[in-house]
């Protein structure tokens, strides 16, 4: 078995790493040397390329690939994951793509499942949608099976929002903050490798704990978990103005995710089913955060 993980970086080390105990080889696609080196060190394969470039070098065959790499952050396609498909050689027999929970748009604070009508509001969820069309046509077309990961906000090690923490920015305050969504790196790594050993052609799949708070309630955890000051709250139009376009775009949505499809067709269970759970258990920098950041 031979498994090429484009985009591997964070959640895709800590897949390879699953992959490879199961005896699987993995090929990780990234594009700088420095993180080259990092996989090197947890003994994954690398091999640079460049996602933009007008002609991709082949990929290797594979078995199983998964494209976890992010849509350039303009337009309302993305050409990286048209460019990886164009390069292959050989079909892998299953593709697993990593989608976005923004392609169901504002769902005023409803609970959801996949079969919700897929309608982004913002252009990041748009770009997925395209990319989400694009490996199940791929995939018809070649006779693979494609499945794709409906995944909201990540959080693990080395994931937890320092730098706004110690800005002291404000948050919008908690009755008017709309419902946010998250995974954790490891639960949706093990949730990769699920889909991928289980998952129906065709499918997609939500990958959150299915415990939805709001930002506010995670920002305020982040801050007592690590001893700084309760943020600072205002009224939701304010807070707006002073957020980053990415913050802002979650902000404007609200949405519930149901993980059911996940837990009872696959048999799925995360490691950290809370935030109660997973946010203690990302204070420490794990073997990934530390291949990536040289520490011995």
């Amino acid at each position: 078995m031979q498994a090429l993980i484009v985009g591997c970086g964070d959640v895709g080390c800590r897949l390879a790493l699953r992959l490879q105990a199961r005896g699987i080889a993995v090929t990780g696609v990234v594009r700088s040397p420095s993180s080259a080196a990092a996989l090197r060190r947890l003994g994954i394969t690398p091999l640079l390329a460049d996602l933009d470039a007008d002609v991709i070098a082949d990929w290797p065959p594979a078995d199983w690939l998964f494209h976890f790499a992010p849509p350039p952050e303009t337009g309302d396609a993305d050409p990286r994951l048209v460019g990886t498909l164009a390069a292959l050689q050989v079909a892998p027999a299953r593709l697993v793509y990593l989608s976005t929970s923004a392609v169901y748009g504002d769902c005023e604070g409803r609970w959801i499942d996949e079969t919700e009508s897929l309608k982004p509001k913002v252009a990041r969820g748009q770009r997925r949608l395209d990319a989400e069309r694009c490996a199940l046509a791929y995939a018809r077309a070649h006779g693979s099976a494609a499945m794709i990961l409906r995944v909201p906000g990540i959080y693990g090690p080395g994931r937890l929002p320092l730098q706004r923490l110690n800005a002291g920015a404000p948050l919008v305050q908690r009755d008017q903050s709309p419902y946010t969504n998250r995974i954790h790196a490891d639960d949706l790594a093990a949730a990769a490798l699920r889909v991928a050993e289980l998952g129906a052609d065709g499918a997609a799949y939500n990958v959150s704990d299915g415990q939805p708070t709001t930002m506010t309630d995670y920002f305020q955890r982040c801050a007592r978990l690590l001893g700084v000051p309760p943020l600072p709250e205002q009224p939701l139009e304010a807070a707006l103005r002073t957020m980053s376009p990415m913050l802002r775009s979650f902000l404007e949505e609200s949405k519930r995710l149901s993980n059911r499809r996940l837990v009872e067709e696959l048999g799925w269970q995360p490691q950290y089913p809370n935030l109660d759970a997973g946010l203690p258990a990302s204070l420490d920098a794990d073997p990934v955060v530390r291949a990536f950041t040289g520490a011995a």
